[in-house]
């Protein structure tokens, strides 16, 4: 035990006095450049200018102004999470409704609440239709 103190002692002397290894050619390092392009149709790559290497990738021209693959949606429409903001505020907006004027038979009155919800979800529906016939 004793005699393993010296010897981890001595190489950590050598480890610390040792200088830091540089790269071969830092200069050479730092000018070279590697830019990656994305040309659309037939539009040409660009041409690599001094230190630079150019590396292009070619898709068809029907890509060129549709959003990338990976930020494309592939949920399903009934998916939570792909649902808009304002129809999730909507579809709460009724919870917890009760008495008159609401969808239920608790207090007085409470049947004409089901006829105006009916009525508020045939012309929502009848909106909704109308404008995917405009689409």
């Amino acid at each position: 035990m004793k005699g393993a103190i010296p010897v981890a002692a001595a190489l950590l002397a050598t480890t610390l006095s040792a200088p830091a290894q540089e790269p071969a050619d830092p200069v050479a390092q730092a000018q070279e450049r590697v830019r990656r392009v994305v040309v659309y149709g037939d539009d040409p790559c660009p041409p690599s200018t001094g230190g630079e290497i150019v590396v292009c990738a070619r898709l068809p021209e029907t890509e060129r102004y549709r959003i990338p693959e990976d930020l494309r949606g592939e949920g399903e429409v009934d998916d939570p999470a792909s649902e808009s903001w304002a129809s999730r505020a909507q579809s709460i907006e009724y919870v917890g409704d009760a008495g008159i004027q609401s969808c239920s038979a608790v207090g007085p009155s409470g049947f004409t609440g089901c006829w105006a919800e009916m009525v508020r979800q045939a012309r929502e529906e009848r909106r909704r239709t109308a404008a995917e016939r405009e689409r």
